[in-house]
């Protein structure tokens, strides 16, 4: 795959995330072990699916061919997917989303440490504008934190990252194996969870079908063109580009609900808008 063409696959799959926080404010009563789980079965089968189709082959013979990068992508998503959710559970928006910031430079720093990938100077700009801007978008909220929703939150910043290096470092073309076992781990963990430690796992047939919607496209559908694409990508630069996340859920939250925005975060919105459309430019000039 051209460098272009993932660089596109990355930007769609971020547009798709955007929807999730949107889904996750107009959810009822579902809790975070809920979410997890039914979110999970969407987001496993697209997966399966898309697996199927792109190597023309039964189920069966994915699961035999799962292999060692396989499994850390999935332990490193698992624990992405289930410390987001409950980041936002236990902190503030805000203070998720400029902890989660960090993984552009978590990543290039594992990758210049790991695989030995140093980042390209349109990156390391990109990256101080990205983080300048998700500082002025929640810098007013980030006193109303606390210190387990923090954690977790850098803890999601972390082994997201880590997928990307991993995934970088795999040099397979295809470890879409790995995404479909995170969704698997992270609705794992929601089903004990809901049995052991929450009211169970039934939730209104509204909250289902939104959690549903949300496994298939706006996670499901998000991190397979995320994960397609990031072995053709270098790791700081794809933490980057899906940064366009975080400019766009809050415009949903903002048009479609009517969830006011500050102008400190709408200008810090279009610095990071910036900074993703400079390495995607960028990109037109790479030649793989």
């Amino acid at each position: 795959m051209r460098k272009k063409t993932a660089v596109s696959f990355i930007l769609l799959g971020a547009f798709f995330m955007s929807f999730n926080g949107l889904l996750i404010r107009l959810l009822e009563t579902a809790n975070g072990f809920q979410i997890l789980f039914y979110r999970s079965i969407a987001m496993t089968m697209l997966v399966l699916t898309v697996i199927a189709y792109r190597r023309r082959v039964r189920f069966m013979t994915i699961f035999n061919n799962i292999d060692r990068w396989d499994l850390l992508v999935g332990f490193c998503l698992g624990i992405a997917f289930t410390t987001y959710v409950f980041s936002i559970i236990f902190t503030s928006v805000a203070s998720t989303l400029f902890i989660l910031s960090t993984s552009p430079l978590i990543a290039t720093f594992l990758a210049w440490s790991i695989i030995g990938e140093r980042p390209s100077s349109a990156a390391v700009l990109a990256m101080v504008l990205s983080l300048l801007g998700v500082f002025l978008m929640v810098y007013e909220g980030l006193g109303i934190g606390t210190n387990l929703g923090n954690f977790l939150a850098f803890l999601s910043a972390f082994t997201f990252a880590s997928m990307l290096v991993v995934t970088r470092g795999s040099n397979k073309v295809d470890v879409l194996a790995g995404t479909f076992l995170g969704g698997f781990f992270s609705g794992l963990l929601g089903l004990l969870g809901g049995l052991f430690f929450a009211n169970g796992i039934i939730v209104s047939n509204y909250d289902m079908f939104l959690i549903f919607v949300m496994g298939a496209f706006a996670i499901g559908l998000g991190i397979t063109l995320v994960t397609i694409a990031a072995p053709f990508v270098p790791s700081s630069e794809v933490s980057i580009l899906v940064l366009l996340e975080s400019f766009l859920g809050p415009i949903w939250v903002w048009v479609l609900i009517g969830e006011r925005m500050l102008k400190s975060e709408l200008f810090g919105g279009f610095i990071i808008f910036f900074s993703v459309l400079l390495l995607s430019y960028n990109s037109r000039e790479a030649k793989y």
